[in-house]
């Protein structure tokens, strides 16, 4: 019989405990350390105050927002060899950072941010699953920072942030329902989810897939139902850090 906690001592339906840490880059307009367990990540929202070359040519009114990822050397047990060294840029960072900007340009209004381009970077500092869903959550804290530190300035209008996005992992693991997968329950779930999810509970976006094995309606059912419930977790998180933070 399978002990009903996990590796970690966690219930199946609880969060690994999650903390922001602000201005972890003091030159970025806004920035945390997200940590989801041991997964830690650095995100950084920088204003720039010109759109990209191809919206001038196409004539777009507002601004841009887009995203990049990265997971430092260092990050893993065994050494990440960076994109600069191998020439190129592999796959899975190009589907994160894509599935970061997406994230991002769901809640983001980009007639009101002007004519800036919002550069949202996230570098994983430490990972231990679920690195791409700890970065969209923090993405969004660090962005929201630096929104307000161009309202206070009167940079902007008004606020371009319809509402907030968070994102969790959800899984089957030696046939459990398991939310926020650490690695160790990662690298070996036979079902494996991404949900991304704004404050008001609208999907922006779904990935998931069994790795080696297939999964019923109800079983599907249960992992979105199971992701509902920690986004909204995660969403309280976001709201409450972000109070203390713009009450200063």
């Amino acid at each position: 019989m399978p002990s009903a906690h996990r590796a970690d001592g966690r219930n199946p339906d609880q969060l690994r405990p999650v903390t922001f840490e602000p201005n972890i880059a003091p030159y970025a307009t806004g920035s945390v350390l997200v940590s989801f367990g041991l997964t830690r990540v650095i995100c950084a929202a920088t204003i720039e105050p010109k759109v990209p070359t191809w919206m001038k040519q196409q004539r777009l009114p507002g601004g841009w927002l887009t995203a990049e990822y990265s997971m430092l050397p260092y990050s893993t047990l065994e050494r990440k060899q960076r994109d600069i060294s191998r020439g190129k840029i592999d796959g899975r960072t190009v589907e994160i950072q894509r599935l970061i900007g997406r994230s991002l340009r769901a809640v983001v209004d980009l007639q009101k941010l002007g004519e800036n381009t919002l550069w949202v970077d996230c570098d994983v500092v430490q990972a231990d699953g679920g690195t791409r869903t700890a970065a969209i959550t923090g993405a969004y804290v660090a962005t929201r920072l630096a929104v307000q530190k161009l309202l206070d300035e009167k940079k902007l209008a008004e606020n371009p942030v319809a509402d907030s996005v968070a994102a969790v992992s959800v899984g089957l693991y030696q046939g459990r329902e398991l939310l926020d997968l650490a690695y160790v329950e990662d690298k070996d779930a036979e079902v494996d989810f991404n949900i991304v999810m704004t404050g008001r509970g609208q999907f922006v976006e779904v990935q998931g897939a069994g790795e080696e094995t297939t999964f019923s309606q109800q079983q599907l059912d249960g992992l979105l139902a199971l992701a509902q419930r920690g986004l909204k977790e995660l969403s309280a998180l976001q709201s409450g850090f972000l109070a203390k933070q713009l009450l200063k």
